[in-house]
């Protein structure tokens, strides 16, 4: 798979993307990962990237002509071109998933006070942000989503049993984990982990996600149950 980056601080990405999962599915070659400055698609001797908004307001936008540029030079007929900005689609694991299926996946980081719109409307395929909270640019949201979408990558994990069995993968939370010793300061694992029984290891596994996400995350239970009923209704029109 591979990502384009699209960026004012290509310095933010040193370090996070060159350590542990990442690094090695880059050494691997399962990822390629290109960082660009936006800076560079640019053609006057500043190099500027931004300007006022018309109808004025407070600060800066970036402007269309180096984000179009930039895209254009870097996009293929199987690319998809993704603007990180708040008013997208809140990114979760499912999304993550069809990701992870992609060939390349353009990601533009917003800045300022946003980009203009017709970035929005004629150059992005689509629109992701990771929450309802303000952050300085759209770096730190592009690690976020390429850590999630390369942990999805074949064989990067290593075991891809520990992808589908980590939290959010099923739709809820994960079960409780436990490690050796078995007894420590007298809290004890719990008898079922021990016993050998897979089937009855499975079973509280479950049970314990289920409970766990019904007490600390509720709207994951719901959202869950209402993607459910949508696949059944898909179910039925089937011919």
């Amino acid at each position: 798979m591979r990502i384009d980056v699209l960026t004012l601080f290509p310095g933010m990405f040193t370090g996070p993307l060159d350590e542990s999962i990442i690094k090695r599915a880059r050494t691997h070659g399962q990822l390629e990962l290109q960082i660009h400055n936006l800076r560079d698609f640019t053609h006057d001797r500043h190099r500027t990237v931004d300007d006022r908004p018309f109808g004025g307001g407070p600060g800066m936008l970036l402007k269309p002509e180096p984000l179009f540029e930039a895209v254009e030079s870097l996009r293929k007929p199987e690319t998809k071109t993704i603007l990180l900005g708040p008013a997208g689609r809140v990114f979760n694991q499912n999304i993550a998933r069809e990701l992870a299926g992609l060939p390349h996946i353009i990601l533009i980081c917003g800045s300022y006070e946003g980009v203009d719109e017709r970035v929005r409307e004629f150059l992005a395929d689509d629109e992701l942000s990771i929450g309802d909270y303000v952050l300085t640019n759209g770096a730190l949201p592009a690690m976020v989503i390429i850590d999630a979408v390369t942990r999805l990558l074949p064989g990067v994990l290593g075991d891809d049993d520990s992808a589908r069995e980590e939290s959010f993968s099923h739709g809820w939370l994960e079960y409780p984990q436990y490690t050796r010793p078995a007894d420590f300061r007298g809290m004890k694992v719990p008898e079922v982990l021990l016993s050998g029984n897979h089937a009855e290891i499975a079973k509280w596994r479950r049970e314990q996600a289920m409970s766990r996400t019904a007490m600390r995350r509720p709207d994951l239970l719901a959202s869950k149950a209402c993607d459910d009923k949508s696949d059944r209704i898909s179910e039925k029109g089937k011919p």
